[in-house]
């Protein structure tokens, strides 16, 4: 199911001359009522027009790749910078540059539409004598308005996420002479409410998600996935009873449960208990592939986008923009083959030869120099042909990023490849399950063990097995760096840092690049301070747009800002 623009110059042009700087985001002037009478027909049994704003409303779902001003959002942690010489807006996510009016991944509106145009369908969808059921006699009405839910469910989460407690609208459609001066719902509010649209919409989804005339709708899978998520967010210490202001129900609960771990863990669980999903055998193909470890996906296109965005700048004149630039922290994280971190003695590791013998997916994620790439090594010593000097926009580290690409290290050309936008896989559960359960007991059990161990053995570690004994705190770290390593510009380490509350640490440091230079006698390498991170307490949470405070006075504004 492709995302599909309506084609109606009406129903544009009534959100059109509804949009008004007077007015609040959270909700848009109705459409007029005689376009919904065409949307939701009374005589359409086929729901064509109806179908057609459902998957309109597809349209307003998270993407990840270069969106933030051009930028990975990554960029904006300790794992890569933008390669922009100028001052991009997601490096004012790492420098600590932004404000209530401009911060730069501010989808505050966009969100909010989308909210606004599945309670439209979920208000007007019975009107419609829609015929028609799926294999297992779930009429197809009660089909759309769940996956008219889950959407909504997901905006929800995305705000929560960024912002704390926000205003929640259930099913209703507000008029132009109506109040719409919300107050914020609490923590608690928000996620018991993400969390009952889950459950009682799980059910009545579709249940195959491999089911290609349907892929990019969601199923019970997804439903699941993202209540997975978001108990793990709420068991977090950011959340839960150690947030930024205990005193604020915005921020988290005002008191710490070991039963939300529990509630977690259950959750990753339910995902698991499926039986549906398997890890990918190769990591690349995880991202350029449909294959059994996805979940849920936004459908993108086939094209070579991720590559000329963020390729290596060297090959034919204009292919590659080389815009991300990972950092020697995030290429430290990735340890050897046989399991070890490069600062262990045991671990083999030759800093004359830094990449050889490395983690696999090290190699899929990465782009250092010597590695192949359309039948050339890249040159990222100095002078090279991927770091000629100058102004030509080119890696600031020493590396490129190779994730999410195509096969193309031996190849002339790039050819099109599958770049969906991948929202839930269940790499991801494994590790959510492992940190839940960890969290929850006194010591990692088998369970645990297991879990992580999964990730461990799909990145090709020898030996995979992790040592006995591990405390809790140790299986911590274990778990965090795998996330670290496996979800790389996935967007997940730019709120995990946040939720874990490490981020004064980890996100107020020097990043560093490598600066290579091609001798005569042999290569010298050196690590060289590339960029001051700053943060600060405030920016555990984003703030809520300026634009909404000051249009609504019962918008409290998050603490700090």
């Amino acid at each position: 199911m492709k995302n599909i623009n309506f084609k109606w110059p009406l129903l544009f042009a009534t959100f059109a001359c509804a949009l008004s700087s007077c007015e609040s985001d959270l909700e848009i002037v109705p459409i007029e009522q005689q376009v919904l009478e065409q949307v939701f027909d009374t005589k359409d049994s086929a729901g064509v027009n109806a179908n057609r704003f459902l998957t309109d409303c597809y349209r307003f779902l998270p993407e990840t790749g270069n969106r933030v001003g051009g930028d990975f959002l990554d960029a904006g942690t300790d794992d890569a910078l933008s390669s922009n010489p100028t001052n991009t807006s997601v490096q004012q996510l790492a420098l600590g540059t932004y404000t209530a009016d401009s911060y730069p991944d501010n989808r505050w509106g966009s969100f909010y539409r989308g909210i606004r145009k599945t309670n439209i369908f979920i208000h007007n969808i019975d009107r419609v004598p829609l015929k028609g059921q799926l294999q297992n006699g779930t009429p197809l009405k009660r089909v759309w308005k769940a996956e008219a839910k889950f959407l909504r469910a997901l905006f929800y989460f995305e705000l929560l996420k960024r912002h704390g407690g926000i205003p929640l609208l259930g099913d209703e459609v507000y008029q132009l002479d109506d109040n719409i001066e919300l107050s914020r719902s609490s923590f608690q509010q928000c996620v018991d409410y993400i969390a009952a649209e889950c459950d009682a919409i799980k059910d009545s989804l579709r249940t195959d998600p491999f089911d290609l005339p349907n892929y990019g709708r969601p199923t019970k899978a997804a439903a699941l996935a993202l209540k997975s998520r978001l108990l793990l967010y709420a068991a977090s210490p950011l959340f839960n009873g150690e947030n930024i202001d205990g005193q604020n129900p915005l921020t988290g609960y005002a008191d710490f449960s070991i039963e939300r771990w529990q509630l977690a863990e259950n959750a990753a669980m339910d995902v698991m208990d499926l039986n549906l999903f398997l890890l990918e055998s190769e990591f690349t193909n995880v991202f350029i592939t449909r294959n059994k470890e996805r979940i849920f996906a936004k459908q993108g296109d086939n094209n070579t986008s991720v590559e000329n965005n963020n390729g290596p700048v060297g090959y034919a004149a204009g292919i590659n923009n080389g815009r991300t630039s990972p950092t020697q922290e995030l290429v430290d994280a990735f340890g050897m083959e046989n399991g070890l971190d490069i600062t262990d003695p045991n671990s083999g590791y030759n800093a004359e030869e830094p990449y050889l013998g490395r983690d696999k997916r090290f190699y899929a994620t990465v782009f250092y120099n010597g590695a192949m790439w359309l039948g050339r090594p890249v040159e990222t010593f100095e002078g090279g042909s991927d770091k000629p000097g100058g102004s030509q926009q080119q890696t600031k580290t020493g590396y490129y990023l190779r994730k999410f690409m195509g096969d193309f290290e031996s190849s002339v050309n790039y050819s099109n490849v599958n770049h969906d936008h991948i929202l839930f896989r269940y790499g991801e559960i494994l590790l959510n399950f492992a940190e839940a359960r960890n969290e929850r007991l006194s010591a990692p059990d088998g369970s645990v063990y297991a879990a992580v161990e999964r990730i461990r053995e799909r990145a090709g570690l020898a030996p995979f097995a992790l040592a006995g004994g591990l405390s809790k705190s140790q299986m911590r770290e274990i778990i965090r760096q795998e996330r670290r390593k496996e979800l790389a510009f996935e967007e997940h380490r730019f709120y995990d840092v946040r939720r874990w509350k490490i981020a004064e640490d980890q996100f107020d440091k020097e990043l560093h690049a490598a600066v290579i230079y091609q001798t005569s006698t042999g290569t010298i390498r050196q690590t060289v301070p590339v960029l001051q991170m700053k943060f600060e307490t405030r920016m555990y949470l984003a703030p809520i747009p300026f634009s909404e405070v000051i249009k609504n006075p019962q918008m409290e504004q998050n603490p700090g800002w």
